[in-house]
């Protein structure tokens, strides 16, 4: 388990418990009594408050009031919970979306400056919809579990995104696009490129993308990508 991950954890099961002892935490991690000990040192040092008790009943407590004392959320992750809370808009009918999009928006407010830029690029470039009542919905499968990095990574960075495509018919083809957008028809996402073997946009439904690798070295520029008038940017959706 990486440190990160092992951070996220010990916090998770100390808030969860209330109480843990390092033994206990160890396990949980699967890693040694020292490594967790220097995990609780860097923890405090972000911020955590985290108390110790020795003897019978004693171990590590987490103030419930405590948090860190900067965002430590990547662009990618906070991109990432802003499409799901997207979904939900689009849904029109999910309970506590509201609530969800206000979570969000403070996430937003504690991020540093670069990290607000990039992240008002991935705005720019999701776009939300209604689906036709008559798609078909029989074939929706998962969305490859590696293309939101790789989009994050080939759009920020204007890189090409390589990939294998099943199409409505079975067909497979390997793809080499410009990423532009990402278009939300809930349940459906799309991921929207510039495709110039074609030399045109082409919406790929994202359950049917695998093996996701963007190609260093080969920057394109960002396009306007357009859309039909029922589909609107992210940031425009009304509250």
């Amino acid at each position: 388990m990486k440190i990160r991950q092992r951070h996220d954890t010990i916090v998770r099961t100390l808030r969860r418990n209330g109480t843990a002892t390092v033994d206990e935490l160890a396990h949980e991690v699967g890693t040694s009594r020292r490594t967790v000990l220097r995990d609780i040192s860097a923890l405090r040092d972000d911020g955590f408050v985290i108390y110790s008790e020795s003897g019978p009943g004693g171990g590590l407590q987490l103030d419930p009031q405590s948090m860190q004392t900067s965002a430590r959320l990547s662009v990618a992750e906070v991109f990432a919970l802003l499409i799901s809370v997207a979904a939900m808009r689009a849904a029109q009918n999910l309970p506590f979306s509201d609530l969800a999009d206000a979570g969000l928006a403070k996430i937003e407010k504690s991020l540093p400056s670069d990290k607000v830029r990039d992240l008002r690029r991935f705005l720019d470039c999701l776009h939300i919809g209604q689906l036709s009542p008559k798609q078909d919905l029989s074939d929706l499968g998962q969305i490859d579990p590696a293309l939101l990095p790789a989009f994050e990574t080939a759009f920020l960075g204007q890189l090409h995104l390589k990939f294998d495509y099943r199409d409505a018919r079975g067909a497979k083809t390997s793809r080499k696009v410009e990423p532009q957008a990402m278009l939300i028809l809930q349940p459906l996402w799309y991921l929207v490129a510039w495709d110039p073997t074609r030399n045109d946009f082409r919406h790929f439904r994202m359950d049917r993308i695998s093996k996701p690798e963007c190609i260093d070295g080969t920057q394109f520029r960002h396009r306007h990508v357009p859309f039909e008038d029922d589909v609107c940017p992210y940031k425009d959706l009304p509250n």
